[in-house]
């Protein structure tokens, strides 16, 4: 019987950890802040932006919402950006993704802070994960490790297949299973014979973007699989890049979805914005919270 890996309940243990860590910072007199930016209303967006607002309330985040129409000028929203990235009352900056086609992404990124970068985007965020210096990780391979180590699954010593390459999930996610010892394949579309490649995965994560994509054909018999993906199926219920029901009887342990990888995200964008605190006023300590990444 494969064991579901409970990806709620993981997400809330961290939550109810972090609550701990900003009481004990307010009683010191520190309140911590984050400044999330919305461009347009996507309903994903909108969905994940409420979730954010919804986490940062149960902890004790000071959140600030920044709500602009799908018209706002790249001029508008960098003169934003800049100005949260000088107000010393703001730890954290987050500009919600996708923009609208007019805005380049990736000079919005460029121009968060790397001081503030919660979401562990920026290139100098990026290039200290690479070369294994403490900084903001993305949070979705940190919620991944989360997920694994508190599910008691080693990492050390495994083939780690990776499906997607990503700035987002499948590179950080690589550097982060290395930092484990594991031993790392990347896949991606011009993989060949990409079955055989991932079936040699002792722990597989997909993150390639397409419903249901990955089958029985593609999994290690007892393979540990995480699944990243998020879409609407034929009957408009949620599922993920791997096919649930069709690779439950021969995995070890699988995340679902949703209630997986997804409320993990936002847990360690929580953790990101607490940890910007000692980052600040230590910048070069190497202490870290309970559970570093």
């Amino acid at each position: 019987m494969a064991f579901i890996i409970d990806g709620k309940k993981i997400s809330q243990d961290i939550k109810e950890e972090l609550k701990e860590k900003v009481t004990a910072y307010k009683a010191g007199g520190v309140q911590i802040t984050l400044a999330v930016i919305q461009v347009g209303k996507d309903p994903a967006s909108c969905v994940y932006v409420g979730n954010k607002k919804k986490a940062c309330e149960f902890i004790g985040i000071r959140s600030l919402a920044y709500e602009l129409t799908e018209e706002a000028t790249e001029e508008e929203l960098l003169r934003l950006v800049k100005e949260l990235n000088r107000r010393e009352d703001v730890n954290g900056i987050l500009v919600q993704l996708p923009l609208p086609k007019h805005i380049n992404e990736n000079l919005v990124i460029r121009t968060i802070s790397p001081d503030k970068d919660v979401d562990g985007f920026h290139p100098q965020s990026v290039g200290a994960l690479s070369i294994g210096q403490k900084g903001f990780v993305s949070c979705t391979p940190s919620g991944i490790i989360q997920l694994l180590k508190r599910s008691g699954i080693e990492i050390e010593g495994k083939e780690c297949v990776i499906i997607g390459r990503s700035n987002i999930v499948g590179k950080p996610m690589a550097l982060l299973l290395l930092r484990e010892n594991g031993t790392v394949t990347i896949c991606h579309s011009r993989t060949r014979n990409l079955k055989e490649v991932a079936k040699r995965g002792d722990i597989l994560i997909v993150a390639i973007g397409k419903p249901k994509f990955i089958n029985r054909d593609y999994i290690k018999e007892g393979a540990v699989v995480i699944d990243v993906g998020i879409h609407r199926d034929e009957n408009n219920k949620l599922c993920g890049d791997v096919d649930f029901n069709d690779v439950i009887d021969k995995v070890s342990a699988i995340t679902p979805v949703p209630g997986g990888v997804g409320p993990m995200t936002i847990a360690m964008l929580m953790y990101n914005c607490i940890d910007s605190i000692r980052l600040r006023q230590n910048p070069g300590s190497t202490e870290e919270l309970e559970y570093p990444i």
